[in-house]
């Protein structure tokens, strides 16, 4: 009887902790495409998983359409990840909810199912998982409100970048050429001249010219210090990184190096491709 009403008093405890961490966040974000799966929404998984959050009273929104004050401060939500650990005659599926940081906050039993029809089957396998939020009543205490949005610093990233490329030249001239004999006389000065342009710390807004990119749609995922950009494969197409400007990273790709930036409310990738500055429009969805 002892060990019945410490297990009973176990669980109750678990629920009420798990209950006490959700209420700490405003919103749910759900991915458009889980990772591990091929195609946005496939077997309609993230519809799923956003209907459900807000059935249980979630304030839910998928990772393209947040709000700005979400977009501002993403610890005001938690993300939720797709959990699979199917085999071939069992689909099995649960929620894992992590915050701005990473760390898992709560995660769901793995549902399961026997169906054979994938979209049915991971239909029944995610609504048996949340089942878990049966005992558990979610209401926003407003903690997330009160905490700074997370800031990252690139001082570092930059001063190694500096580092990385910084060289000295294979046939290095001295900065003063002088001949002075009598057969021959002659000066060349080869110090570097200032210059008379004047910096800005935004870059101007000028007409630009860019033809399309061909590759295509593109969804921004975030990393350290920026986002990753992917197609609809998925493919890592570029990993973009911040500045010390708005709306202006530092861009690298596979045989790509340039930067993206906003303007006008488009955004547009630069890089020289031999020689010659290539300016291409993209399509990014945060």
């Amino acid at each position: 009887m002892k060990h019945i009403f410490l297990t009973c008093f176990f669980m109750v405890s678990l629920i009420g902790m798990a209950q006490e961490q959700l209420n700490d966040y405003k919103y749910i974000i759900v991915p458009k495409k889980f990772d591990g799966f091929k195609k946005v929404n496939q077997y309609q998984t993230s519809t799923l998983v956003k209907f459900l959050f807000t059935e249980e009273g979630f304030q839910t929104v998928y990772e393209d359409e947040l709000p700005n004050e979400l977009n501002n401060n993403r610890c005001l939500g938690l993300t939720a990840n797709l959990i699979d650990d199917s085999s071939m005659f069992t689909t099995k599926a649960g929620v894992v909810l992590e915050n701005c940081n990473g760390q898992e906050v709560f995660a769901t039993p793995v549902g399961k199912s026997k169906e054979k029809d994938y979209k049915l089957a991971y239909g029944e396998a995610l609504r048996n998982a949340f089942k878990a939020f049966n005992t558990i009543s979610y209401k926003y205490n407003g903690k997330a409100d009160k905490t700074e949005p997370v800031t990252v610093s690139m001082k570092n990233d930059v001063k190694q970048i500096e580092e990385k490329t910084s060289y000295e030249p294979k046939n290095k001239q001295p900065m003063v050429q002088q001949v002075a004999t009598r057969e021959n006389q002659s000066y060349k000065d080869n110090r570097p001249q200032p210059s008379h342009v004047k910096k800005s710390v935004q870059a101007p807004s000028v007409a630009i010219k860019a033809k399309a990119s061909a590759m295509g749609t593109l969804y921004a995922q975030e990393i350290a210090n920026g986002f990753q950009l992917v197609d609809s494969t998925p493919k890592i197409q570029l990993k973009i990184f911040k500045s010390s400007l708005p709306d202006y990273f530092l861009a690298e790709g596979e045989g790509k190096n340039g930067v993206v930036f906003q303007q006008n409310g488009k955004w547009y990738f630069e890089q020289y491709v031999d020689g010659a500055l290539k300016t291409e429009e993209l399509t990014i969805k945060f």
